[in-house]
């Protein structure tokens, strides 16, 4: 009972700030501007689907380059000394301290073509290159601003294998190679899987990034949904309604995810 008690405020939590504006978006989905039911603002996302197409694309390149970059980096701080693991850790950690919009605001100072990047190369002798405004700089704002949503699940899960699992299958005659490949991956896959929903759900759904560093011209989801309910195409119903098939997309990816960690960790298991 004192259980039950004590989960009575994150339930109102919950009721308050996800199921009351999830059921909102939803009215306003299925309804006009008149409050008839209609399934018109549904039908018209169809026509957008090359916005996510672009989306999922860009959002899926950004996680693959953080996860690329980001198990590495896990995988080294997770090997350090604990106190050398500490400084690392806070490291990756101290970006995201600083506000989301300023640190896209000093990628747009660097990429710019009179930017600092830029001026170096015409000082080494090099030529300009035209860096803003194009799909590479939407992903490299992605990349920076959700990588150490990569890295710190997957080096919570490194961290908590067990040494003697290692040496074990070193015991057994298995080299570096083998033993990353048969024990550590395995066993590291559901922090994989936490990573990679953790980067791609914001990812895909941005709107900032793409607009400061796009320019306009890489409209992504984010920014669609944006014009709906503060743009000038002002429709908060059909912005309701692309909502809600980006929280059906999504809800099916992490599905997908979850049934590969499901997998991932049993074959892991099977594996040690």
């Amino acid at each position: 009972m004192k259980s039950k008690s004590a989960a009575f405020p994150y339930l109102v939590w919950m009721a308050i700030f996800i199921i009351v504006p999830t059921a909102l978006v939803a009215i306003f989905a299925f309804t006009d501007r008149s409050g008839n039911f209609t399934l018109r603002n549904i039908e018209s996302v169809g026509q957008y689907s090359n916005v996510f197409l672009r989306s999922i694309w860009l959002g899926a390149v950004a996680t693959l380059i953080c996860l690329i970059l980001g198990y590495p980096l896990a995988y080294i701080i997770s090997r350090a000394h604990a106190r050398r693991q500490n400084v690392l850790i806070m490291l990756v950690m101290l970006p995201m301290w600083m506000n989301f919009l300023l640190r896209t605001y000093a990628w747009m100072t660097l990429l710019e073509d009179s930017g600092l990047i830029n001026h170096a190369l015409n000082f080494l002798g090099l030529p300009s290159v035209h860096m803003i405004n194009t799909p590479g700089a939407v992903v490299l704002g992605m990349v920076y601003n959700y990588i150490p949503y990569m890295i710190l699940p997957i080096y919570s899960v490194l961290t908590k294998i067990d040494p003697s699992v290692i040496e074990a299958a070193e015991d057994l005659g298995a080299d570096g190679k083998t033993v990353f490949l048969r024990v550590t991956l395995p066993m590291s896959m559901p922090g994989i899987i936490s990573g990679v929903t953790m980067v791609f759900v914001p990812a895909v759904s941005t709107f900032i990034i793409s607009k400061m560093l796009g320019g306009g011209s890489n409209l992504l989801i984010g920014d669609l949904i944006d014009m709906q309910f503060l743009g000038s195409a002002y429709n908060p119903n059909l912005g309701s309604a692309i909502s809600l098939v980006l929280m059906v997309l999504i809800l099916i990816c992490m599905g997908i995810m979850n049934e590969f960690d499901e997998n991932g960790a049993s074959e892991g298991g099977l594996m040690v």
